[in-house]
């Protein structure tokens, strides 16, 4: 179990540490270790010395009171590399407690924040580079800033800017305040053929030189003995293009050792390049404020409530206040994708994540989905957004979101409203039937009574009247006949008695249906799909009572889809002829399912999976099937919800009866539909 848990912590994606109550550390994982180049006993006594010493004094101080007061912290601070090098790193504790509430070690994380922190720091210089612009501050000046902005966020590298000359071909040096005079007068006075620089500004493609030394191609250019002299090992140039594709500079990065870019290091390009572009093409502040603006009256336009925006290759998000607002967070943190998952609703978080993807193919999309607040509140957000392009040609969203949430909950209302009207329709329905059944056997028993009654008096008469006795008991009888025809009929309800049989097309009996359903489906948010089979072979059967049964299925279907929010509502209906001569029906939907149920006990008399349901519509559904010597059942689908068939064969005994009208009378009266 040890060595799995310390497996464990160096898979984690951080360095991880633990201590005693009183602050003394006690473990270090071997990737923390690994990283710092120091052996595990030694630094256990003097992890300090692997702290910045400009950051260690506030660690040390965040790390007493988290000592004293026994609560969580977190510190950034920069943590030396094995070979020298300071990362920062986002330092997170946490008490672990005994059964007791007594706290009996402290447990932390380091995480690697390097690269986010940098770019931080690249937006924040953007910004201020873009004030600078809007300002109206000399190119030259904004240039130089722009140089050391790089040179701060990277380690042990040197940039330089050289600017097209309007008109012309020729490339002019406009600011490198890391590099000294006669480097930068070497590399202006080198030829094309020699000059990575030069290269980038002719191809439009960036230059990467990993080591000026070994690098066969610069073998010979004039100005490599000044880099040597320098320690220039490494160098990258990058083309300044606008958004029209001209090509207006050259900004160079140099390093002091071999280089390979890594992936921060093509965003870092990716982002002088694109911050350069808007420096030296001084209009493109105006284009910026035109997008801006465009970006204003865009979201006012789709939404009142808020909008934002969203950069889709460097992930970077922009919020309105009033979304800010909507989510509960801190105005002035900037807005992460993990900040925003940890707000949507558990169940709704596959249907956020195909949202996402859905923004990768740059596809418009509206969606709604669920916050869940730290008040274990709910709120609904709908969201529509547009895909469009930037000044650089990059992906970008404009967006509007609004709360919705006292929308829903009217539509939830109306829901239960509608379903208590459904739930009063069924109970009239079934009082109807109740006070049909009791006029119709209360006539013939009222007359049975009388009558015989009435033979009692003749024959107790002196002397009896016995032909009027016979009478009385002739009618007698006839009445005792009618109240049996009654009886009959009801039996017929469920009996297994003829039908009246007609030749039936299954697919336009499915169509009719769909066809008074259509508005339905649609208000319910269900995507129809169809597959009826050509060719399809006619059956003899009730056409109205198989329609009865279909409606069923489809409404059942309905009813189980209607609180699936977290993927698509579909329902899939379709035709088949059977290899065992039969005709086969089948509705599916994406609802609930069964859960832990038996699926062929949903046609059992009286037995339901529903809230308030009453077990009679499959049931019923079952008795028709069977009179047309067919099979029903009922199957989980593996991806969620339920399919509903049955099967008619084709060659069938020509039958009359009652049942038919009883059936049909019956699903009128009681609903049966509805049922399940």
């Amino acid at each position: 179990m040890e060595i799995e848990l310390l497996q464990v912590m160096d898979a984690l994606p951080g360095l991880v540490w633990t201590a005693l109550p009183d602050g003394q550390v006690d473990f270090l994982s071997r990737s923390w270790c690994e990283y710092t180049g120091i052996n595990a006993e030694i630094i256990l006594q003097h992890w300090q010395d692997a702290i910045h010493p400009d950051d260690l004094p506030e660690l040390l101080e965040r790390w007493g009171a988290g000592l004293a007061s026994g609560e969580p912290r977190e510190v950034d601070a920069r943590l030396r590399r094995f070979d020298g090098e300071y990362r920062w790193f986002l330092i997170r504790t946490r008490p672990i407690v005994d059964a007791t509430g007594r706290l009996v070690k402290w447990c932390g994380l380091n995480t690697d924040i390097e690269d986010r922190r940098r770019m931080e720091a690249l937006l924040a210089g953007e910004t201020e580079l873009l004030e600078m612009v809007a300002g109206g501050r000399p190119m030259p000046l904004i240039l130089e800033w722009l140089c050391r902005l790089v040179e701060s966020v990277t380690v042990g590298c040197y940039c330089s800017i050289a600017v097209m000359q309007p008109g012309t071909t020729r490339l002019e040096h406009c600011a490198a305040p890391g590099l000294p005079r006669e480097f930068i007068g070497s590399i202006m006075d080198a030829s094309l053929a020699s000059e990575p620089f030069l290269s980038a500004a002719q191809s439009t493609k960036q230059v990467i030189v990993t080591d000026l030394l070994s690098d066969p191609r610069w073998e010979h250019c004039s100005w490599r003995p000044v880099a040597e002299k320098r320690g220039i090992r490494a160098y990258w140039s990058i083309p300044v293009v606008s958004a029209s594709g001209k090509v207006m500079g050259v900004c160079s990065i140099y390093y002091d050792n071999h280089r390979t870019p890594v992936p921060f290091d093509h965003g870092l390009i990716e982002q002088i390049s694109r911050i350069a572009s808007v420096v030296v093409e001084r209009t493109q502040n105006d284009a910026t404020l035109r997008r801006s603006e465009a970006f204003l009256a865009e979201t006012r336009r789709l939404s009142s409530t808020g909008g934002f925006t969203k950069r889709v290759s460097t992930g970077e998000i922009i919020w309105s206040e009033e979304v800010y607002r909507m989510f509960e967070f801190d105005p002035n943190r900037p807005v992460t994708l993990d900040m925003i998952r940890s707000r949507v609703h558990p169940e709704d978080r596959l249907s956020f994540e195909d949202m996402l993807d859905r923004q990768q193919r740059a596809l418009d999309y509206e969606h709604e989905y669920r916050l869940l607040m730290p008040d274990q509140s709910i709120k609904y957000m709908h969201v529509v957004a547009h895909a469009t392009k930037d000044s650089s040609g990059q992906l970008e969203y404009i967006a509007a979101i609004q709360d919705v949430t006292e929308r829903r909950r009217s539509e939830v209302a109306l829901i239960e409203a509608r379903s208590e009207l459904a739930r009063v329709a069924r109970a009239s329905s079934f009082g109807v039937l109740t006070a049909s059944i009791a006029h119709e056997v209360n006539q013939p028993l009222s007359g049975i009574i009388t009558n015989a009654s009435t033979c009692l008096r003749m024959l107790g008469a002196d002397p009896p009247n016995l032909e009027g006795a016979c009478e009385t008991a002739r009618r007698t009888i006839r009445d005792g006949n009618r109240a049996s025809d009654v009886i009959k009929r009801l039996r017929a309800l469920f009996g297994k008695t003829d039908a009246t049989m007609e030749s039936v097309d299954l697919n336009e009996s499915v169509s009719e249906i769909i066809t008074l359903f259509r508005s339905e489906l649609h208000r319910s948010r269900v995507a129809l799909q169809m597959e009826l089979a050509a060719s399809l072979p006619l059956i003899t059967g009730d056409r109205v009572q198989l329609q009865q049964v279909i409606l069923n299925f489809i409404l059942n279907a309905l009813e189980a889809m209607g609180g699936i929010d977290d993927r698509p509502r579909q329902l899939f209906v379709k035709t088949e002829h059977d290899a065992d001569e039969s005709v086969r029906v089948s509705v599916a939907d994406t609802g609930p399912g069964f859960g832990t149920d038996d699926p062929a006990r949903v046609f059992d008399a009286f037995y339901t999976t529903k809230p308030g349901g009453m077990g009679i519509g499959l049931s019923v559904s079952k008795s028709i099937i069977d009179n047309h010597e067919g099979h029903i059942w009922a199957t989980a689908n593996k991806s969620g919800g339920a399919t509903f068939s049955f099967a008619i064969p084709t060659h069938q005994k020509q039958r009359k009866g009652a049942f038919g009208r009883s059936a049909s009378w019956v699903a009128g009266v009681t609903d049966m539909p509805k049922f399940k």
